[in-house]
């Protein structure tokens, strides 16, 4: 189904069972009913995970450079059943339910890993989580020359935070490639140099410069590339020795996962459930306090409403030397009424403020109300599904 690019189950009706019969080497395929059945047999062995790790050990043997890219999907959810946090879908350009996938890809843009997470962990979090994964799976020791990092991670500025790059080196000698934030300075564009970078396509010519930075208190190479628009965009990395041309090639081969996840998309209906059903999270991991977000949202919103009501005070003193005697009295007594339900907001943030600053910032699954606890859905067929998408 995968390499013929049916998508689900349902589609295999459109196509004679007796030819997709002989790509197997069977007289027919079996009914949908029946190829549902095989697939459930399968998933209730739960050996999805160990399939991955074999697959991952046998593509990164075979791989010249261990340089991996990772980056989130998430899998928006729109059902009833389960109890998702929310999070950003760039996609979407909205908040929504769902699970987050984080993918590691070669240079090529192969899929060689996926890890499902437990709940809205962000990007830096779950690379910590797969770090050992993919040390133990592919059998790498942590490097002990300086020269040579045990491997290099390229990832977009979700995962930006330059002390945590400086831990990453110090701790498992591995390098980090990404784009640099909040950058304010340009480069006087003399410095530039026309530089030749051999990429899979050819040779590709490019403005290049680097330069020493600071961030944080730490040290980074930073390289920029020059466009023919005059705009510079930054580079930063751990990595000791790699030539600035192959640094700004690795950094922008980053589309290539990009373009990944839109062709899984179309070709085999990536984002679709497999299964119904929901299974339960680790009751120990802390969450962000739904209550403490609460508070904090009213809060915002008395602070807002506080700031109208003084900006039209103030615009009316302002106003009091442009108007008669006459309309004084009256500015003045509706001056009043404003001080007053300004009072009344005051009052309410210092409320606020007060039941917040008892209630904690994050709680584990397990303090959670039964009714609103999260959950997550069954992952054994759609970590199945990945698998054959990935060899396909």
């Amino acid at each position: 189904m995968a390499l013929c690019r049916i998508k689900n189950p349902e589609q295999l009706k459109k196509y004679p069972p007796g030819e997709l019969g002989k790509l197997l080497g069977l007289d027919r395929i079996p009914e949908v009913r029946y190829f549902r059945q095989k697939i459930k047999q399968i998933t209730n062995q739960s050996n999805s995970d160990k399939l991955h790790t074999e697959l991952f050990q046998f593509w990164a043997e075979s791989m010249p450079e261990l340089f991996f890219y990772i980056d989130g999907h998430v899998l928006v959810y729109h059902g009833e059943l389960a109890n998702l946090p929310k999070r950003f879908v760039s996609r979407e350009k909205l908040c929504l339910s769902g699970t987050t996938e984080f993918w590691v890809n070669d240079q090529k843009g192969l899929p060689l890993m996926v890890v499902t997470g437990e709940l809205n962990e962000k990007l830096k979090i779950a690379i910590e989580q797969i770090i050992p994964k993919m040390l133990k799976d592919a059998c790498l020791e942590i490097s002990t020359n300086p020269k040579v990092p045990t491997f290099t991670i390229v990832v977009d500025r979700e995962a930006y935070e330059p002390a945590w790059f400086i831990h990453l080196w110090k701790t498992y000698l591995i390098t980090i490639i990404t784009y640099r934030k909040n950058v304010k300075d340009k480069w006087d564009e003399l410095l530039f140099q026309e530089t030749e970078i051999q990429s899979v396509n050819g040779t590709i010519s490019m403005q290049l410069c680097e330069m020493g930075t600071q961030l944080n208190g730490h040290w980074f190479r930073e390289i920029r590339k020059l466009s023919q628009l005059n705009h510079q965009t930054a580079i930063i990395t751990t990595h000791p020795t790699l030539e600035i041309g192959e640094i700004a090639i690795k950094m922008f081969t980053r589309w290539t996962q990009e373009n990944f996840f839109k062709y899984v998309i179309e070709n085999f209906d990536f984002d679709k459930m497999i299964e119904y059903g929901t299974e339960p999270v680790n009751p120990k991991l802390t969450i962000p306090n739904p209550e403490y977000k609460t508070l904090t949202y009213k809060l915002k919103k008395e602070n807002e409403k506080k700031a109208r009501l003084e900006a039209r005070m103030f615009k009316q003193l302002e106003d009091l030397n442009a108007i008669d005697l006459e309309h004084l009295t009256n500015r003045i007594s509706k001056n009043v009424e404003l001080i007053e339900k300004i009072n009344a907001h005051n009052q309410e943030i210092e409320s606020l403020k007060a039941k917040r600053k008892i209630i904690p910032t994050r709680i584990a699954v397990a303090q959670m109300h039964e009714k609103y606890r999260y959950n997550k859905l069954k992952q054994e067929s759609k970590k199945l599904k990945n698998a054959v998408i990935m060899l396909a």
